[in-house]
Order: structure tokens, then C-alpha cells, then sequence
């Protein structure tokens, strides 16, 4: 089974003057060539090494599985302390493939498998109350952080070590505390080692956003029962579709179409796209989407230097629930707007409203209809209202929810990030903007070599009283 993806109300011939022509895309060729070439160089050079987790991941895989049995009776619930592609990738998956009620079933029918939590804020009442929900001794905390110096999770990690050791030992707090880290570098592989928790390693060339298909995501995914070797199965058979054929012919290479769509209706004004799941298996997915999207392409300068403030605002959204909450901005708002829907075509369930009220016409035409077809009837209005609005929107399908199709999908989005990164000839792989926050963070509780930001800081205007009412 192989995703698909549908443009046909991208192009000028469906929705009109807003829409984009073929001659337009034939005149990018040479752009669309010199992007695909350093797709390909790079990839060759390690530069993307995230592209190659679909093939080199069976050792850890294994490793993953093994531990995986030998601790699951031992905890009731598997807790992610993590941020970011850490906590965004895990709750994607997990909300995908599992029961969307999960956490709720009996142990039983979770096939014996532990409870899944993902803490990804330091709101000062989460950890409380969450110390309240469970018994936290009988849980397996997965300290998630590559550099090992993310505010945020290596302070729920502190907390977390200190209730352990208090109430199980040094040895016992030992069992509980798993890591995901770099191999070398940074502080949590040196507090791994050093205090002998277990620990997996995220490759070094692999960014946090492009992470899901290591231990990052493959980890948690497996803790619930789930096919992390469907997933990669499902990331090679996509990044098969951008080879052969599809390395030189963009028609025939769907994340590339879909970034050079995208990139089309940038360069026209459309800052925005709009992804809207129509299953609620898939909804995290936007939210995956949105730091892939924009953190990778909201940038200030190009590659050699020039300012260019480019991105795309990333929104998320879901059929059918938005129906009735945005979809009439989109269709009769600005023009600024990508709609990007994203279809089932088999649910794994399937429920019939029953034939209750026949002599209500507005009510009986419900009757015998199942949900299945209600809602895929929803998702192709939407789409014929906004196409004949002349609103740009495209269609994503998974013919099943399955890892397979999930993996084809996570990969499809990243390699269309990267080709989108091409295009606008920017660096889609660092977040300087993001950097900027946490050194200033960094520089107010004084960290050590953060004086002169500080110093920064405290030069900077004071805010204006009359301005606060």
C-alpha cells in the first residue's frame, strides 16, 4: 500500500487565476535541477544523514526490542521527558497507531504493554499533578536531549532523579531512567555513563526534527507495542519513489512536487498551509508537521548571506471538527492560504447511524449512512468548496493508517522539507532563531559564558508603564 497524493486544484486549469500553470513549472526547470543535484550530493556527502535511518537502523532495532521485553512488566507506564521533535515525533506515532484511548484500556488489551506519557513543558503544574496520576517508581523515564543541555528536559530529568533516588536508591533509580543522546558529545551521554543508565544513541548528523526513525522515536513507538520495523519498511518504500524515475522527474516524485507546489505559492503570497487530517488517528501529525515545516524554512538569510526572511507559516487543523471553526476563512478570506488534506481510504473501524428519524428529512437522509462515508462526503465538499472558491488545496491519501503508510508519510514529509529548503536556497537543517530564546534563557539564570548576552539583556529599553493596562 502507497500513499498518494492528488494537485490537481494546485493548477490554473481547476481553480483559476490563483492556481499555478504547467508552463510556469516547466520555466523552473534548471531551479528544479540544481535543487534535485544538491539533494543528491549532499545525501551522497552524510549532509542527510536522517535519509539513510530507513536502512541503517536493524541493530538498534533489535537492541530496542530486547529491552523493551526485558522492562515492560517491570513499569506501568513509559514517560518521554523530551521536546520538540522529541515529544512531537512520539505523540504523532503513538496517536496514529494505537487505540485513541490507549492510556485508558485495561492492560490486557494493550497486549501487556505499558502506558505512554509525554511531558514536553515545564508548566510548573504538570509534573505535580502527574506525580499525583501515577506511582512515579513504577514508571521508565526516557530522557530525551542530543546536546544533553535543553533546559527544559534536563530540568524535568533533575526533578525526576531526585524523586527516584529518595524513594527507590541510586541502584533502583538506576532501572528507571533510560537516555537518548548523542554518542560523544554533551552532558546527558557523560551523566549516562557515568551514573550507568541504559542509553541510545541518535546519530550525530541527524537533526532533533528529522529524528522520529531513531531511538528518539523508535523507542517510545516500540514501548507500546507498536511495528517500528513496519515504520522503516514504510520510510524506505517512499524514499524508493524518489529514486529512478522519480530522481530527475518531479512528476513522478511526490515530496518533491509537494515542495516545489509550495514553493510556487510562496513566491505568490501564500505564507500559509493548512494541514487537515480527515481521521483522528493522524491529527499530531499536523503538529509534527508544524515544527518540521516552519523551523526548518522560516529563515532570515539565504545561503550566501542575503536577507530574505522567507517561510511558511505551518497551521493545523482537522476534518471534520475545523468545518466549523476555520474552513470559512479559508474559503472567503485573504488569499494567502495552502489547504493540504489528508485522506483514508480504509478507517479500521467502521459504525452506522442508525435509521431513527425517517420523517425529518434534514435528520433521515443520515439514516443507514455510516461514519466512514460521512466523513470522506465531508472532506470532498470542503474540497470542491475551496476549489471552486478558487482556493489552492491538495490531497494526501493513505490508503490504511498502518506503520507501513505512517513511515511513508513521516519520510514524504521530511524529504519535501529538505527539497523546499533547496528551492528557497536556505539552510533548512539549523534553527538560529530558536538559539537566540535559549541563550537568552540561559544568559537571565546566569549561566556560566552567557555574560555577555546578559549584559545585553539588561541594556535593553525598559518597557513603557503607560503601555501596560
Amino acid at each position: 500500500m502507497t500513499m498518494r497524493m492528488d494537485f490537481n486544484n494546485m493548477l490554473k486549469e481547476r481553480i483559476g487565476a490563483q492556481g499555478i500553470s504547467l508552463e510556469s513549472i516547466e520555466k523552473l526547470n534548471h531551479q528544479i535541477a540544481k535543487a534535485n543535484k544538491a539533494m543528491v550530493d549532499k545525501r551522497t556527502a552524510g549532509k542527510m544523514a536522517w535519509r539513510d535511518l530507513p536502512y541503517n537502523q536493524k541493530e538498534v532495532v533489535t537492541e530496542i526490542e530486547q529491552y523493551v521485553n526485558e522492562m515492560k512488566n517491570e513499569i506501568d507506564a513509559f514517560v518521554v521527558l523530551g521536546i520538540g521533535g522529541s515529544a512531537l515525533g512520539p505523540m504523532a506515532v503513538q496517536q496514529a497507531l494505537n487505540h485513541p484511548f490507549y492510556n485508558e484500556l485495561p492492560r490486557e488489551k494493550r497486549n501487556g504493554f505499558p502506558k505512554l506519557y509525554v511531558l514536553d513543558n515545564v508548566d510548573p503544574e504538570r509534573l505535580v499533578y502527574f506525580f499525583q496520576t501515577v506511582d512515579p517508581t513504577r514508571c521508565l523515564y526516557n530522557v530525551i536531549s542530543k546536546s544533553g543541555s535543553t533546559s527544559e528536559t534536563m530540568s524535568q530529568f533533575m526533578i525526576v532523579q531526585k524523586l527516584l533516588e529518595e524513594k527507590l536508591g541510586k541502584e533502583g533509580a538506576k532501572k528507571r531512567i533510560v537516555c537518548t543522546t548523542d554518542a560523544s558529545s554533551g552532558n546527558l551521554i557523560t551523566i549516562a555513563k557515568g551514573e550507568g543508565y541504559k542509553y541510545f544513541i541518535i546519530p550525530s548528523a541527524v537533526g532533533g526534527r528529522f529524528s522520529e526513525l531513531t531511538p528518539v522515536g523508535l523507542l517510545p513507538a516500540a514501548f507500546c507495542g507498536l511495528d517500528i520495523k513496519g515504520l522503516l519498511e514504510g520510510a524506505a518504500q517512499m524514499d524508493a519513489l524518489t529514486k529512478g524515475e522519480g530522481q530527475d522527474d518531479i512528476f513522478k516524485n511526490s515530496p518533491h512536487m509537494f515542495a516545489l507546489l509550495h514553493y510556487m505559492g510562496m513566491m505568490t503570497g501564500k505564507n500559509i498551509t493548512v494541514v487537515m487530517p480527515y481521521a483522528d488517528s493522524l491529527k499530531f501529525i499536523s503538529d509534527w508537521f508544524a515544527q518540521l515545516w516552519g523551523e526548518s524554512l522560516g529563515k532570515q538569510f539565504d545561503n550566501e548571506g542575503n536577507i530574505v526572511n522567507v517561510g511558511q507559516t505551518p497551521v493545523k487543523a482537522l476534518g471534520v471538527t475545523d468545518q466549523h471553526s476555520q474552513v470559512q476563512l479559508y474559503a472567503e478570506g485573504p488569499y494567502d492560504k495552502i489547504v493540504v488534506f489528508v485522506g483514508v481510504d480504509e478507517y479500521r473501524e467502521t459504525i452506522t447511524i442508525p435509521k431513527t428519524y425517517a420523517d425529518m428529512p434534514s435528520l433521515g437522509f443520515l439514516g443507514g449512512v455510516t461514519h466512514n462515508d460521512l466523513i470522506k462526503t465531508e472532506q470532498a465538499a470542503t474540497e470542491y468548496a475551496l476549489t471552486k472558491a478558487g482556493r489552492m488545496n491538495m490531497t494526501l491519501t493513505l490508503p490504511k493508517v498502518t506503520a507501513q503508510t505512517l513511515g511513508q508519510l513521516l519520510y514524504f514529509f521530511e524529504v519535501a522539507t529538505a527539497f523546499a529548503g533547496e528551492l528557497l536556497n536556505i539552510d533548512a537543517f539549523d534553527q538560529p532563531g530558536v538559539e537566540e530564546g535559549k541563550n537568552a534563557t540561559y544568559a537571565m539564570f546566569g549561566r556560566p559564558g552567557y555574560e555577555e548576552k546578559k549584559a545585553e539583556l539588561e541594556a535593553a529599553p525598559a518597557k513603557d508603564s503607560q503601555y501596560i493596562i
